[in-house]
């Protein structure tokens, strides 16, 4: 067991780990302010250096995932004191990088919490009208260029991503015009969420995706108690 250290001040927690062996995670400085880390592995094992990633002009970040081509997303306070999305993209040489703001779509506030090997990012953002919905940033052909995408809902106020695929697929829960919670997932050509529906109860959750597009997660029965649902698309 390695103890990573922090930024200078007396808390750390890591969130994410890729390929390489780079962890993200938040960390307090000397003045116990949170900030968004990067551990970045040394030459010989258990050796690294643990590097604050900055901030969007505010004084907080956290960060929540990375890929393997070091390319890491989290929330950041902004001048403003909104929270918003970033996206760090690496530099030249280790440790060195940029904080990309990738906005909101007319509300306050969002946040990125995954990330997969092609660049999509997903998270939450508040709309203007005050809700919160699931979104994906597409990339773009220019470095930090891409497209905020609101995933809406599935006829409620509220969804929330939890997981994502190789491709972009993205899984979650929303709740419907009733105000129940149902499991969704979302294809990365566009389109709306698909109700995954429920197991004869009212709410689902889902949780992951994998390379296939085959979904876990749980659902709530007719007799109200919840089970571990494995969801896949008929032949």
């Amino acid at each position: 067991m390695i103890d990573l250290g922090t930024l200078g001040g007396s808390y750390s927690y890591p969130w994410a780990i890729n390929v390489k062996g780079q962890i993200v995670g938040e960390s307090t400085i000397a003045t116990e302010t949170i900030r968004a880390f990067l551990w970045q592995p040394g030459a010989n094992p258990g050796e690294g250096t643990m590097i604050d990633l900055g901030t969007l002009g505010g004084a907080e970040s956290f960060a929540y995932a990375i890929n393997g081509s070091g390319q890491i997303v989290g929330g950041s306070t902004n001048a403003s004191g909104e929270i918003h999305a970033f996206l760090w993209q690496p530099g030249a040489n280790p440790g060195e990088g940029n904080m990309i703001d990738l906005g909101t779509l007319g509300g306050t506030e969002s946040l990125a919490y995954g990330i997969n090997e092609l660049g999509q990012v997903m998270g939450y953002l508040q709309t203007q009208s005050g809700e919160f919905h699931a979104f994906v940033w597409q990339p773009g052909a220019g470095l930090g260029q891409g497209t905020m995408i609101d995933l809406g809902t599935l006829g409620g106020l509220y969804s929330e991503p939890t997981g994502m695929n190789g491709s972009g697929k993205v899984v979650g829960k929303s709740t419907i015009a009733s105000g129940y919670w149902h499991a969704f997932v979302w294809g990365p050509d566009g389109g709306s969420l698909m109700d995954l529906g429920a197991l004869g109860g009212s709410q689902s959750y889902a949780n992951a995706i994998n390379g296939s597009g085959k979904v876990v997660g749980g659902s709530e029965t007719d007799t109200g108690e919840t089970h571990a649902v494995l969801w896949r698309k008929r032949r």
